[in-house]
């Protein structure tokens, strides 16, 4: 079909855009806890206000439950409005099974040049960046012990357990009072708990202080690390002997348990990432 056949001048095909589309991929959340999705938000828009932001949801679950779009539906819509290239920039915290499938489906997108933003904890310099951040939050020495609750990976397989593994360590060395395990793979919780169980650091400790390490603290906090259920975290280190606590926010009387969300200063780590990416996007 010729541009300037009947058929072309009838149909309206959009204007190729220089500037690349924005695209903000998060896992999303069917609990209350989405409102740290609104709070990038607000800190994104007025950040790039010249600029077309999109948003995409990673998660297949919460998109059947709320009709949200995802990043095959974005994309497509993107390319569809006459965009040329897009950044892609994840909400995610580490560079795992989720962020790989990100990666893929950008892939499937050839008329599209696409530039994938880096995830929160994407180099050691940044996982170190967001540990200065949230060890304001630790209880001191004196104070309690503190568990880094990750959300991990069930595949032995994953190359980011490395990043699981090597944050563990990282964590131990640098703090006398601060360990880390996973919801799911390694670090295992089963591990932690026994280690806390042999160390009798019951005897040393009266409070432990579970710290989210999570863009939002959604249902797996309110019900893996602080539920009710005799296998979550907090049933288990009271029936040690410890008062067990998770730290809290509040806006318009709701309260919820703090996820990485929640730190204005990690909100500025993603906008740098995202602020990498366009600049690389001129490049290429």
């Amino acid at each position: 079909m010729h541009h300037e056949g009947y058929i072309g001048r009838k149909m309206h095909l959009p204007k190729l855009r220089e500037k690349p589309a924005i695209i903000i991929a998060a896992f999303g959340s069917s609990s209350r806890a989405k409102y740290g999705l609104e709070l990038f938000r607000n800190a994104v828009e007025p950040a790039f206000p010249d600029d077309d932001i999109f948003w995409a949801y990673t998660s297949e679950i919460i998109r059947k439950k709320d009709g949200s779009p995802s990043l095959q539906e974005t994309l497509a819509l993107v390319e569809s409005l006459g965009f040329r290239r897009a950044v892609v920039q994840p909400l995610h915290v580490f560079p795992g099974t989720e962020y790989c499938q990100l990666l893929e489906t950008c892939r499937f997108f050839p008329g599209l040049r696409i530039i994938p933003g880096e995830t929160l904890f994407h180099r050691w310099e940044f996982i170190k960046n967001t540990l200065q951040i949230i060890e304001n939050d630790f209880l001191p020495p004196e104070g309690g012990l503190n568990i880094l609750a990750l959300h991990g990976t069930p595949l032995a397989a994953d190359s980011v357990n490395a990043v699981y593994l090597g944050l563990e360590h990282l964590v131990r060395n640098r703090y006398p009072n601060v360990i880390a395990a996973s919801i799911e793979g390694v670090p295992d919780a089963e591990g932690m708990l026994a280690g806390i169980r042999r160390n009798r650091l019951s005897r040393q400790y009266k409070k432990v202080k579970i710290i989210p390490m999570m863009y939002i603290a959604g249902l797996h906090a309110e019900e893996d690390l602080m539920g009710d259920d005799r296998d979550s975290w907090k049933y288990v280190l009271e029936r040690m002997g410890f008062q067990v606590e998770c730290s809290e926010v509040s806006h318009n009387n709701q309260h919820w348990f703090k996820g990485l969300a929640w730190f204005p200063e990690i909100l500025d780590f993603y906008l740098e990432r995202l602020r990498r990416a366009i600049m690389l996007a001129k490049h290429y």
